[in-house]
């Protein structure tokens, strides 16, 4: 079946000489992987390799088969031309770990326009800012809502965030639990808008130990997720 969908590069592997497989969220069957074959290669055909660098904003026309094979794609076009994404060396660090996060996070292939959404504006704003410091975390704490383990907030009061439970509480268990000034960045967090992550002043040693929380709240609500391996680079370079 022929399909024409807004797409957003996750991942891309390079396949023998000339090939590519790129793993792409899409606006109409979610999760799906491509086979390019030749895309390195050909220099008049009408996907270029520059096109699927992590999470570029295409829309391809894919002739999806649906038998849990890889997939290919027709054409394809820039949907959103980034200004900075790839070009900042802060934002292009930021660009693979969000990626990484998001492949390994991710893995419907069904429709789910509400998260595409999100990702796709998320993205754009981020392109648009000059300080971007808090946006990863904050990013991540709003992606639980859509994956389905955000924070229960009916104590938020308490002095411990349990990240196995899932909630605050006043008692402390053998699960790993964020507190102290963690915490209170974390509430900070939760139910504010992008416009205001700014607002929120961080140190490096805060903001590493918070996304290290993060990257664990995860692994413990996600079956097969992996610890992204940019997450080295993403610290090396907010440091």
């Amino acid at each position: 079946m022929q399909v024409t969908t807004k797409a957003i590069v996750l991942t891309s592997l390079k396949y023998g000489d000339t090939s590519l497989i790129v793993k792409a969220f899409t606006v109409s069957d979610g999760i799906k992987s491509y086979l390019l074959r030749g895309v390195l290669a050909s220099k008049k055909g009408k996907l270029k390799t520059a096109y699927f660098q992590p999470l570029t904003q295409l829309e391809i026309v894919a002739n999806h088969k649906n038998k849990g094979a890889l997939e290919s794609i027709k054409e394809a076009k820039i949907n959103y031309p980034y200004q900075t994404l790839h070009s900042d060396i802060s934002k292009n660090a930021m660009t693979l770990f969000l990626a990484e996060m998001l492949a390994n996070s991710i893995h419907e292939e069904e429709a789910n326009e509400v998260l595409f959404e999100f990702v796709e504006a998320s993205l754009q704003w981020l392109d648009a800012q000059s300080r971007i410091s808090n946006f990863h975390i904050y990013f991540l704490v709003r992606l639980t809502r859509y994956l389905g383990f955000y924070p229960d907030t009916n104590e938020i009061g308490s002095s411990y965030f349990d990240l196995l439970e899932g909630e605050f509480t006043d008692t402390l268990s053998l699960n790993p639990i964020l507190t102290g000034d963690n915490l209170d960045y974390f509430k900070s967090f939760l139910g504010m808008h992008f416009d205001e992550i700014h607002d929120i002043k961080m140190n490096k040693n805060n903001r590493h130990e918070l996304l290290q929380s993060l990257v664990l709240f995860y692994e413990l609500h996600l079956q097969g997720f992996r610890k992204p391996k940019s997450l080295a680079i993403l610290n090396e370079v907010f440091s």
